[in-house]
This record gives structure tokens, sequence and C-alpha cells, in this order.
């Protein structure tokens, strides 16, 4: 049976890059979207015109993987006062990272924004062990290749300490913390200092390959990471100390994305306006509901196995860690930081080879995916028609090698269905990285509007409408 909704084209940002680009990240705040290109540049849009606005170019010697935008950017950021800067931080192949800054007070862009990640395809070179143990910072004006093309945009600072090339960064949200992660199968935790300062404050070490993605929890000082080893990590400090509070595993193949659910957990609202005339009771629903509160944001991850997994942190009675500068230094430690996440439940198997990236949207609830067979496909969580016992069939074992351990009985209530798919979405080329937007431009029909922005082999930002 076809979808119930279909994507439709709504543009191609212009002009597009002459080679392959990896991941677009859309303002927090501006109707603006960052790609990043091989070129050693990134590319910034506008999403109300679909024209380039400019091309950031001189801070990097090779590629430019990845791009982040620090929360609260721009003139509507928290606090900003209309008056605000944009901060940009690019990861790339030359084992760099660097800081972005561009003050917002002259107006340049005003309006809204919205959320983004990242991912991409490439040979998977499995680099043997390294020895990282130092962190040194030069200011952009030492790179001989320092030729921006916009005076507005300053290359404030870059961070060195990766032995190979950087796949992903992340900054948090809840403190002036940023994630970088590598090749070298490490993951980096700098800090934020004055002055564009930044201090290492942990080297991870864990992963047995290479790190493809990191991740933080909307609310909490919480980060994950996803590898070439298959495996998934989330880490949390303790006290002094970072170290992995929980491993998942079950993927087959490498991990090649995870992000977490918006912090308001739309999931849940999403489900709790939706009626079914199933025999699901209504108190069933609310200590479901109940249940997934308590259990604060899920983690989406998607793999080389063609699955995309969602997993659910089981609540704790101990408090959560403090988190921010409202820390109180301990000598006791904690008796552990340890948690426990279990696999809730996996999305249909539309994906024909390795899914690169996925997107949780933070204001309906869907996920979209894409990967390396060309493929954008959205899914929507709904409510199941029956209750657990009623299911003939278990609807949760999803087999993609071998088959799925049965998921708690409170998570078979709910389910994820296709809602729309389009094939061959950048022509024949592979689909690097996907993510949802907020509509700005003149087509947009209700001002909640989302779109997916996707990013290409072909060096093409596209943007799409599901209806």
């Amino acid at each position: 049976m076809a979808p119930p909704s279909t994507i439709s084209a709504i543009a191609t940002l212009t002009p597009p890059s002459n080679t392959r680009t990896w991941l677009s990240s859309p303002h927090p705040n501006l109707p603006i979207v960052a790609t990043a290109c091989s070129d050693r540049s990134v590319r910034i849009y506008s999403l109300k015109t679909f024209n380039l606005l400019s091309t950031i170019t001189g801070g990097h010697k090779r590629s430019i993987r990845s791009v982040a935008w620090k929360p609260g950017s721009g003139p509507s950021g928290p606090g900003n006062n209309g008056i605000g800067e944009s901060v940009l931080a690019t990861g790339s192949f030359d084992a760099s990272a660097g800081i972005w800054r561009r003050d917002e007070g002259s107006g340049a862009a005003a309006g809204g924004g919205g959320g983004g990640g990242g991912g991409g395809g490439q040979t998977d070179d499995n680099d043997g062990p390294q020895e990282v143990d130092y962190t040194r910072q030069r200011q952009a004006g030492d790179d001989d290749d320092d030729d921006d093309d916009d005076d507005e945009w300053n290359f404030a600072v870059i961070l060195d300490g990766h032995e190979s090339e950087i796949k992903s960064l992340a900054f948090s949200s809840v403190s002036p913390l940023l994630a970088t992660c590598s090749r070298d199968k490490s993951v980096w935790i700098w800090e934020e200092l004055e002055d564009d300062n930044f201090e290492t404050v942990a080297v991870l070490q864990e992963h047995e390959g290479d790190v493809k993605c990191v991740a933080w929890h909307p609310s909490e000082e919480l980060l994950v990471s996803s590898s070439y080893d298959d495996n998934i990590r989330l880490w949390r400090e303790d006290i002094d100390d970072w170290g992995c509070c929980a491993c998942l595993e079950g993927h087959t193949g490498t991990v090649w994305w995870v992000e977490f659910e918006g912090a308001d957990r739309p999931g849940s609202t999403k489900l709790a306006s939706i009626d079914t005339t199933g025999s699901i009771l209504g108190e069933e629903k609310s200590a479901y509901l109940e249940t997934r509160q308590k259990a604060g944001p899920r983690l989406v991850s998607a793999s080389d196995d063609l699955s995309i997994r969602i997993w659910r942190r089981i609540p704790s009675d101990r408090p959560a860690p403090p988190t921010g500068a409202g820390r109180i230094p301990s000598i006791i430690k904690s008796n552990s930081i340890e948690e426990q996440w279990v696999e809730e439940a996996r999305l249909p198997q539309v994906h024909e080879r390795a899914i690169y990236a996925v997107s949780w949207s933070k204001v309906t609830g869907r996920i979209v995916s894409s990967g390396s067979d060309g493929k954008i496909v959205v899914y929507e969580e709904r409510w199941r028609a029956t209750t657990p016992a009623q299911n003939a069939i278990d609807d949760t074992a999803m087999e993609v090698g071998t088959q799925q351990e049965p998921t708690p009985a409170e998570s078979t209530l709910s389910e994820w269905v296709v809602v729309a798919e389009i094939e061959d979405a950048h022509d024949i080329f592979e689909v690097n990285h996907v993510c949802w937007a907020k509509r700005v431009d003149a087509g947009k029909q209700t001002e909640d509007e989302e779109m997916i922005v996707s990013t290409g082999d072909d060096g093409e930002v596209r943007l799409w409408a599901l209806s």
C-alpha cells in the first residue's frame, strides 16, 4: 500500500557546489542554512530566497565534513536583545575544528530558523590505535590559506588535537561545551572559556573504530556517540571525570547517525493528541505516556545494517547528576553513573543500502531518513489499533540478520509507520544528510510548517515539502 503522504520538491539552493556536499545545518534563529563542502568551504544559503548569501573559506586545508551552529546564535537568541552574534563550528578532514563568528547587529537575515544535524558516506579505512595527549589552539591568522570571501565572518580560533579527520561536532545546549569525534576513534570535549579560548576537558577513547557522530542531550549534560564498531556510547561527567555511562549494542553495522528526541518529548505530545478506534484503554495510554515522560527524551540511531532504532532510558530512582554551573564539587564519588537504555522499537525497513542520517522533528515528532540508496523516507509514531495481548504477531520483531529480542510490553502500545517516501531524491547520487527546518519562504501554508533539507554527493542542497 502506498504511503498516505507525498514528498514534493520546493527548490534547489543556487548555485550548487561543484563538489560533494556532506551536511546542511539550519540556523537556530535565522532563515539561513550552512552547508559543509568538499572544496574546503562552507556555503551560507537563504531559506527565503533559496540563493547563496556567502561562501566562507580560508580556515581549513581539506574538505569540511561537518558544521554546527551554537544554540542561541543570532539576534533572536535568548538574552541577545536583537544584537547577538552567530557562532558556527566546522570540522574538517585536516583533523581540526574551527570556530567562526559573525556580528548580527547589522540586522542581516532576520527571521525564523530550524533544526538539524549531519551524516555522510565515505570509505571506511580503519586506523590503528592513536595516542592523543595534547591540544593546542592557533589563531586563524596563522593559516596562510586564510582568504575568506566574506569579511563579516571572523575565523576566531582553530582547535587541534585529533590525529585524523573530524567526522562530526556538536554544541551542548545546557553548557559551554563542544564535542568533536574523529576517525582516530576518539571523542573530545572542549569547554569554551573567554576571549575565544577553548580548554580540553576530556578525551574519550573507548570506541574501537572510527567515530561517526556525536550529539548532546537537549536538557542534560549527556553526550552520545556512534561508531564504525557498531556500538553507541553515552557519556556523562562524574564529578571531575567523564566516563561511559551506557553502551548500546545491537546494530550489526556501522552506526552512522544518532540524535535525541526534542526536550519537550514531542512524540509523547503527538501520541496524546491522536485518538484511535482500537481497544487500547485510556489508562494504558496514560501510564505509557507517564513512563515516557519520566524516562526523558529518547534516542534514534541509523546504521549500515539498514535499521533505524529507537532507544529509551529506564528511569532511575537516583536523582539526575547536576549539570552546568550548578555543580557542587565533592571528593565523594557517586556509586555509579551507569544508565540502562533499552531498544524500544525499530522503524519499518525501507532503505536498501546504508542509512547515513536521520532527523527527529521537534514540531511533529516525525522522523526523516536518507542514505546511500538515494531515498528520503518519513515515519510517524501512532497508537497501535490493538493491545499487545491481541497482537497475533510481534510487530516489533523486524529482522535484520537476526531476530530481535522482545521489547518491554509498554513499548508495543505505539508503532512507527511510513507516511511518505521518495526515490532518487538527488538523481543517481547518494543523499549524505537530511534534516527538518522551519519553512520561511513565500510558499509556506502555516506558521509552524516544516520542510526537509537534503544534501547530496551531487553538490546540491534540495528543499522538500511533505503534503
